[in-house]
């Protein structure tokens, strides 16, 4: 995908088309873990959406334009892409929201950008951005900090109250 990605403005009109429907999968499937909640043994004020690269563009745009029915109780932004990510204000319940990157991914600027969205909205937000990692780096073991972000996002789940144990 990275290499697709050189000429931007070229991307962004050749995904356009496609973003509205991941998009509306996004919104679908957290209304449905919500509305199946207690048949998967989880409270239905607890769940959020993460998502990688494109995946970060879906769970990133449900983050902006989610309706009663199907807001998260968190965003998890992993290396986004947010070109394709149809512009507009962060919402006034915005969900809390957890970004990461490597300054090694050309996609870096994008986080930081989502980043600073949020906080400028007074929402809640952390990021972490690693030297080293890449573009895709997930749960690949590279023996580099960006290795332990799923820790770091734990921890963050903790102190936002998403963790603790169901009553």
């Amino acid at each position: 995908m990275m290499a697709r990605i050189s000429d931007r403005k070229k991307f962004d009109q050749e995904i356009a088309p496609i973003v509205p429907l991941a998009v509306a999968d996004g919104l679908a499937a957290v209304s449905y873990v919500r509305k199946h909640a207690a048949e998967f043994g989880v409270s239905s004020d607890r769940v959020g959406i993460i998502g990688f690269s494109a995946g970060g563009t879906v769970s990133t745009s449900v983050g902006l334009q989610y309706s009663a029915e199907n807001r998260p109780a968190f965003v998890g932004s992993i290396y986004t892409y947010m070109g394709a990510v149809k512009a507009g204000d962060v919402p006034k319940d915005a969900p809390p929201l957890f970004v990461t990157a490597a300054t090694n991914d050309g996609l870096a600027p994008d986080s930081v950008s989502l980043y600073s969205k949020w906080i400028t909205a007074g929402k809640p937000a952390e990021i972490h951005i690693y030297s080293k990692g890449g573009h895709g780096f997930g749960m690949r073991k590279q023996n580099l900090p960006s290795d332990q972000w799923i820790e770091r996002f734990g921890e963050w789940l903790g102190v936002q109250g998403l963790l603790k144990p169901l009553s």
